[in-house]
């Protein structure tokens, strides 16, 4: 490794410039202003991938399993943001979204469903088709869940605030730098990015995409693989965004941490379907044709995704059909929206989940985080990631403990 910068000295770096690292970077500095801390993103610009691929949803903390690191953070986190965005006057709207049951053996998982948000302390009713024809007249469903605190927001703009607050706070983001080594040494941690070197007293990986590749790089060795899944959307026609008021959700398949395709309004006032989920060949496969063959042979030699495509092969080629054919992507959306057509969509940009999978091709289900000798990484968080992410790094904070800065 090359000889050290001595004025590259920091308290903290944090390796990832996405929303979660952002949001770590801001608690820092809140909680501890006088830290010198050091973002670090290997592109020009924060917020390039999840963070600014989602589908914009503010999410209120039903679904996810009471106690969890999911239910714990969104609920909390969803608050932290609708105050973020209310203060740095960011585009949000507490809207609302119904999640819907259309067949009759749906009823027990919507029961389900209420029954998680109650523990969670999330406010939502159950309604018949008379109320949800009036929230969503479009929508067909023998009945569903109203959840009016869920919301959208603008998570682009929370991101470029978040990065303009840190260094407004005197700390540095190292744009255009890419980790490729990270030592321990004498106590310190020794960051080889670009053509630059950085030490630290504490580190931080929220390296999303790639979360798994620098906590082995940093000599942690989580029993995870990150498999990229290619979320792709569809946009309504501008003369058929009145299909959908606001947000409007199926009931999800409780053996997948994704929440099926549904309807979102986006606070540009479009209106986006999907996500389909189909296994990306590149960490930052956004289109078919993104392929990374060092990765893809990653990937294939990982058992854990092999058992994971043996296990769930039958939902596996119905996400394939609606990949390659906009008919079949219709055919879900109309399970919801009985009168919309393939017709009535235009493709929009997709975007990439980076979800763990443990060797045994089960999904990791819950936020992940390993600490090992001063180094704290976030190894799984995709959604509610955005929504939670001021709560996220509240609690990365809290895990690292008190840090006075160096003298």
């Amino acid at each position: 490794m090359p000889a050290v910068n001595t004025d590259a000295f920091f308290d903290v770096i944090i390796i990832g410039g996405g929303i979660v690292g952002l949001a770590t970077a801001y608690q820092l500095g809140e909680k501890w202003p006088k830290l010198r801390v050091a973002l670090i993103e290997k592109e020009e610009a924060v917020g390039q991938h999840q963070s600014g691929h989602n589908s914009g949803v503010m999410h209120s903390g039903i679904y996810y399993k009471p106690g969890s690191l999911k239910a714990k953070n969104c609920l909390r986190g969803h608050s932290m943001m609708r105050e973020f965005c209310e203060r740095e006057q960011i585009s949000y709207e507490i809207c609302g979204k119904v999640i819907v049951a259309v067949e009759e053996e749906e009823r027990a998982a919507l029961r389900r469903i209420y029954d998680r948000g109650q523990e969670n302390g999330v406010r939502c009713e159950k309604i018949g088709r008379e109320e949800l024809g009036r929230l969503e007249p479009s929508v067909r469903g023998i009945e569903a869940l109203h959840v009016p605190e869920a919301g959208i927001a603008d998570y682009p703009a929370v991101c470029q605030r978040l990065a303009d607050r840190i260094q407004e706070g005197g700390h540095r983001l190292l744009l255009g730098q890419r980790v490729t080594r990270i030592e321990r040494v004498e106590g310190e941690h020794v960051v080889r990015a670009g053509e630059q070197t950085f030490r630290c007293r504490h580190l931080v990986g929220c390296a999303g995409l790639y979360s798994d590749r620098v906590a082995r790089c940093a000599g942690i060795q989580p029993d995870v693989c990150i498999i990229p899944f290619r979320g792709e959307y569809y946009r309504l026609k501008p003369d058929k965004k009145d299909f959908c008021r606001n947000l409007i959700y199926p009931v999800p398949d409780p053996r997948f941490p994704f929440l099926g395709v549904h309807l979102t309004r986006m606070v540009d006032a479009t209106v986006e379907c999907g996500p389909n989920a189909v296994l990306a060949l590149a960490r930052e496969g956004y289109r078919r044709t993104d392929i990374n063959v060092s990765e893809l042979m990653e990937f294939a030699a990982y058992a854990g995704l092999r058992r994971l495509v043996w296990k769930h092969w039958r939902p596996g080629m119905q996400e394939l059909l609606r990949s390659v054919s906009k008919r079949a992507f219709a055919r879900a959306l109309q399970r919801l929206v009985p009168d919309l057509r393939a017709i009535d969509l235009e493709a929009a940009p997709a975007g990439v989940r980076a979800q763990a999978v443990r060797p045994d091709g089960g999904l990791v289900d819950d936020f992940e985080l390993l600490e090992r000798d001063g180094a704290l990484h976030v190894v799984n968080a995709p959604s509610p990631a955005a929504t939670s992410a001021l709560s996220i790094g509240e609690h990365v904070v809290e895990r690292m403990g008190v840090l006075p800065p160096s003298e």
